[in-house]
């Protein structure tokens, strides 16, 4: 008990004689199968994407068809496109993507996370601005389940006083 610390001043002076150890980070190395593909899976609400990237000429096929023919819309096809653009590789990859479940824009979503996750184990240099722009994490929002006693999650039955 004879070595504590009296005041703010003392404290100081402890921590800036105190070494403190460097923590040293491992640098991460590229994931890519004998084909030199890289494989993510993508979730998005009950949607579910097997995504393999490798390079190319930036060609998307989406469980068999092409990227304007699966997705028709232009958001959805834009929402595809944004994990290469924040990375700055536009049009230098291929992409072969399955995804079951959900409608329409949960599968583009998470087809987009399965994109950005292959990205990012592709080229670990990759990761910082895929995470800054938010595409690595899974959104995790999912439809609220139906109570009893109720319509449907939340909504009440017609009130009626007669």
């Amino acid at each position: 008990m004879a070595d504590q610390v009296k005041s703010l001043e003392e404290l100081g002076q402890v921590a800036e004689g105190a070494e403190t150890p460097a923590v040293e980070e491992t640098p991460r190395e590229p994931v890519r199968d004998s084909l030199g593909r890289s494989y993510a899976t993508g979730k998005r609400k009950d949607a579910v994407a097997r995504v393999w990237i490798k390079p190319g000429s930036g060609k998307m096929s989406v469980n068999g068809k092409a990227l304007n023919t699966y997705f028709a819309r232009p958001v959805l096809q834009m929402l595809l496109r944004q994990p290469f653009d924040v990375a700055g590789v536009s049009d230098q990859f291929d992409v072969m993507a399955t995804v079951k479940g959900g409608g329409l824009s949960g599968q583009a979503g998470a087809v987009r996370h399965g994109i950005s996750k292959a990205l990012q184990l592709y080229d670990p240099g990759l990761r910082a601005p895929l995470k800054a722009a938010g595409f690595l994490t899974r959104d995790s929002r999912v439809v609220e389940r139906k109570k009893y006693g109720r319509a449907k999650a939340r909504r009440s039955f017609q009130f009626s006083k007669r």
